[in-house]
């Protein structure tokens, strides 16, 4: 029954299909539609399956050595007490890691869009998005890990190990290294001074699922890959929504979402901890695009991680939007242009003269 489906330790395919003989009768379960559905950049990854009236189920496949359950469970008990979409748990085995899931939604917003990402299509889901995340930053009670400056600290340092060190085998001379020090203190301390929310941490396109509206088009329908939540800055999760992992977006439609986030934030009363930003749209976005440079930063070294360590090449295919992210916020910003510099003589591409903003 589980033919289609590759597995690294026969071991664990005997232990899944005892699982799944027990759990198939209570539910319904035919094992013969079991197949693949997708994995993401853990070593977590998920299986489709029908029950016999039709219905989609997924199962978590969780190895509890590199990906304990507890977290998933504990997350997803907080967001449905917060009435947000996430899968229902119908059968859980914690000690061996394996879920069995109710299905939220048969393909993401990033798939729904592709191939060919019209904005005008991304915009109201994107804006569907911007309210949940309201509604999660309002709501979620904060019962995870602080998102706290070891954390943000120990997340850049992904980049001069990975993508600079192993990746790009860049040797640092000691000027690069004392200019990547002062350009991580500049974005934590940036980061730090965010009101604290529940964070999801990979609140993107790719996590969030659609299913059709009844009148022609989809709608968000749920959300996915929480398990790493923190509480930590407000802007995190915006900033992820709004540059892509998988998709860059132009500017004037994420100017439009931010916008758009702002004004709810607002209103939500979210913003009451920092005056500036609820006053003025313009260093609020700048907040945003701080704490997003921290982000690509840290994901352009998890990407190269993936590749150099976990066998995963197809993430390091992205990593030029990362490196194009970071060099187009640190030439908005002359506090960065050491950074930008720094970056631009490891990546063998031309300086790039930019109009500055914040203080100069």
């Amino acid at each position: 029954m589980t033919d289609s489906i590759v597995w690294a330790e026969p071991s664990r395919q005997a232990l899944f299909e005892q699982w799944l003989q027990a759990v198939a009768p209570a539910h319904g379960l035919v094992p013969a539609t079991l197949r693949p559905a997708s994995a993401d950049a853990s070593f977590r990854r998920y299986l489709h399956i029908a029950d016999a009236s039709g219905t989609q189920r997924i199962i978590m496949d969780a190895p509890p050595q590199q990906e304990p359950l507890a977290p998933f469970l504990h997350v997803a008990g907080l967001l449905q007490q917060a009435g947000l979409p996430v899968p229902q748990l119908l059968a859980v085995d914690e000690q061996a890691g394996f879920a069995l899931l109710s299905e939220v939604g048969q393909e993401t917003v990033l798939q729904h869009l592709a191939p060919d990402y019209d904005a005008a299509v991304a915009q109201p889901l994107m804006v569907q998005a911007v309210d949940w995340l309201v509604r999660m930053q309002c709501h979620v009670r904060a019962d995870v890990p602080a998102y706290d400056e070891a954390v943000l600290r120990r997340e850049l340092q992904l980049f001069p190990q990975w993508y600079l060190g192993a990746y790009r085998q860049a040797e640092l001379s000691p000027a690069q290294q004392q200019t990547l020090h002062n350009s991580f203190d500049a974005i934590v301390a940036r980061n730090l001074a965010a009101p604290k929310v529940f964070v999801h941490r990979d609140y993107m396109l790719r996590n969030l699922m659609v299913a059709p509206d009844g009148a022609g088009g989809v709608r968000l329908s749920g959300l996915l890959d929480f398990q790493d939540a923190l509480h930590g800055p407000l802007t995190y999760d915006l900033a992820s929504l709004l540059r892509d992992a998988f998709h860059s977006w132009d500017e004037d439609l994420l100017i439009d979402v931010a916008v758009r986030y702002w004004e709810r934030a607002r209103k939500a009363g979210l913003l009451a901890l920092a005056p500036e930003w609820e006053s003025d749209f313009g260093a609020f976005y700048e907040a945003v695009e701080w704490m997003g440079l921290q982000r690509h930063l840290k994901v352009a070294g998890i990407f190269a991680r993936l590749t150099l360590r976990d066998g995963k090449p197809q993430y390091l295919a992205d990593t030029p939007r990362f490196i194009a992210y970071i060099r187009a916020t640190a030439s908005r910003y002359r506090e960065l242009f050491p950074l930008l510099r720094l970056l631009d003589a490891i990546e063998q591409t031309p300086q790039t003269p930019a109009f500055s903003f914040g203080r100069l």
